[in-house]
């Protein structure tokens, strides 16, 4: 079965595709200024922190990707904080915890999407800060149209912020009233902060100069301090149904700087596809395409339940092994290598059976074996109890509008530099606001054990394993892609479908990313309360029917979403010609591609 759709976006000048219209438009107006790609990425991407402050906010987290146009592969730019220095498992044992909550300042860590957006601009940008700021500090302070899902976490989270979280009320409930669906919306409070950021560091000369002083007025200046005395006093409600105080501080923001670092990568049919380290999951990916290297996938119909069995089983063994293995590898000994590795792959690739399987099954990798062995143990363990504040993984609607999700953008100039770049973390029910600063801090420490000796073991200066997963390749004929979703676990999950699609299947940007998607939730949740549903397959509906029967002969546990429910991808490309492309999902009516 095939299935037709609308055809690419197609230009010669500049490409972004962001997950809602204002932020694409901000970025094209960058462009068309003689911006670059990480200026476009950088505009669109404070315009996300004001338009959808339900999925991302300024002190989250961010990995990017950037690809300039001389160079022979990306580089990743780590936007992912560290934990602070009080932040130790006996600390938080002594708090009575098991598990990190997914709300509350305890699952705080150091903010770095604002430096990740800076080290960008000051290294491949063109325009002045202010240039590049500007759209959103006009957003947040003179209003734009609330997104009805803005609305609805507000109204579902109304109670917390007024009897709980004072400090956000004034902010998410203007004159104490949920904002209507619809309605011109502001935050005042950030654009007052984000001008006074640049104010200060316009008081250098040079752009480049300006950068270095508006990071150091982030990390050292008046936003360090602002963090560090609330964070003195405040003791709030978290996801357990308890008050606790945070133990990040001013040091532990002097103490950190957005970084670069190489990708790393795997080759397929002749594709290279590129992907952040082992901090976060994006070598899930990677480790299935190896998986998957010997079969004829091109001869698998993509919408037939072969296809799907197929890659949900591969997904199953790489998750498996994220939980494992993975973690930061500046901290920890992770095997990349081996996990990469085609032989290491083709081993996995013979243990998916015809039908589903209903267990966890990390690979055995030598002196690694201890690390297995926990992670079977951890997910054998009993569910811990919802309870309700800021809880859940943030992925998409279909599961509930009264949870969060991320946002992504992508982005190719008209040099041919591009960006692929996923900004997370501090959305509106993660936390109290920050007086004075008018957004909460982020919750990415509730992706840390509170168990001893792993890769994802809390410990202070060390990053969590975060879902966040920007995502670039390489077409055999040279043409450079850019692509991404939002989506917690779902992230590569959803791109994997897209990208094999591409290689396999000869499909467009658009094709790709408007057939049936799928994913699984038999993985360990990376989210708090960290729950497993062994065998799960979720599908949308407009498979075909017998697509959906024969998964379920097959053991699936099958849950089919509501319509045009799953996955938010984006893509953008440029061939070797200079033709560019873009692409982005119609799910939810908000991303959007433009160009020209």
């Amino acid at each position: 079965m095939t299935f037709t759709t609308r055809p690419e976006l197609a230009g010669t000048f500049g490409m972004v595709t962001t997950t809602h219209w204002l932020a694409s438009a901000t970025g094209m107006k960058m462009l068309e200024a003689g911006g670059s790609a990480a200026d476009a990425a950088a505009a669109a991407g404070f315009v996300l922190n004001v338009v959808e402050p339900h999925l991302n906010g300024p002190l989250g987290d961010m990995p990017a990707m950037i690809w300039p146009v001389g160079d022979d592969q990306p580089t990743v730019v780590c936007g992912q904080g560290t934990a602070p220095a009080g932040a130790t498992i006996d600390h938080y044992r002594s708090e009575g915890l098991d598990l990190i909550p997914g709300s509350g300042l305890l699952a705080t860590v150091v903010p770095g999407q604002f430096d990740a957006f800076m080290l960008m601009l000051r290294d491949h940008g063109r325009l002045p800060l202010r240039e590049v700021m500007a759209p959103a500090i006009y957003y947040a302070r003179h209003g734009h149209p609330i997104l009805p899902r803005v609305a609805a976490t507000i109204a579902d989270m109304a109670h917390v912020f007024r009897d709980e979280w004072p400090t956000s009320a004034p902010v998410w409930l203007p004159g104490g009233a949920v904002p209507e669906p619809g309605a011109l919306f502001a935050n005042p409070m950030l654009a007052d902060f984000w001008d006074r950021l640049v104010s200060e560091a316009e008081a250098v000369s040079g752009r480049e100069a300006q950068i270095e002083a508006a990071r150091k007025a982030f990390h050292q200046g008046f936003v360090a301090e602002a963090i560090d005395t609330y964070l003195r006093d405040a003791c709030v409600m978290d996801a357990t149904g308890e008050r606790r105080k945070g133990v990040m501080t001013g040091q532990d923001m002097a103490g950190w700087r957005a970084s670069y670092e190489p990708a790393v990568s795997v080759e397929h049919a002749g594709w290279d596809v590129f992907k952040c380290g082992t901090w976060t999951q994006g070598p899930v990916l990677l480790q299935c395409l190896q998986m998957l290297s010997g079969d004829g996938l091109a001869e698998l119909d993509p919408v037939g339940d072969d296809f799907v069995h197929l890659i949900t089983e591969a997904l199953k063994l790489g998750f498996a092994d994220r939980e494992a293995y993975y973690g930061d590898p500046l901290t920890s000994d992770v095997p990349t290598e081996t996990l990469l590795s085609a032989s290491y792959g083709q081993a996995r690739r013979g243990q998916i059976a015809d039908t589903a399987s209903l267990v966890q099954r990390p690979g055995e990798i030598a002196g690694h074996e201890a690390l297995a062995q926990a992670f079977l143990k951890r997910a054998a363990r009993k569910a811990v109890d919802d309870k309700g504040i800021g809880v859940g993984e943030p992925t998409m609607a279909h599961l509930t509008e009264k949870r969060g999700d991320t946002v992504h953008i992508d982005v190719v100039d008209q040099w041919g530099n591009a960006v692929s770049a996923t900004p997370s973390g501090g959305w509106l029910k993660s936390n109290p606001v920050i007086p004075g600063l008018g957004v909460p801090l982020n919750t990415r420490a509730q992706m840390f054990w509170l168990d001893e000796g792993l890769p994802t073991s809390l410990a202070p200066g060390r990053r969590p394993r975060t879902t966040l997963s920007p995502s670039m390749a390489r077409r055999p004929d040279g043409t450079r892609i850019a692509f991404g979703t939002p989506g917690g676990d779902q992230q590569d999950q959803w791109q994997l479908t897209f990208l094999l699609r591409l290689i396999h299947h000869g499909m467009n940007l658009q094709e790709a990313i408007d057939g049936p998607l799928f994913h699984t939730g038999h993985l360990q949740a990376s989210f708090y309360p960290r729950g497993i549903r062994p065998g799960h397959l979720m599908a949308e509906p407009h498979f075909p029917a017998a697509t959906l029967e024969a998964l379920r002969a097959r053991g699936h546990r099958l849950e089919v979403s509501e319509p045009w429910a799953i996955g938010r991808l984006t893509a953008a490309s440029r061939a070797p010609d200079g033709m560019l492309k873009a692409a982005a999902t119609p799910r939810l009516m908000q991303a959007y591609a433009i160009g020209r």
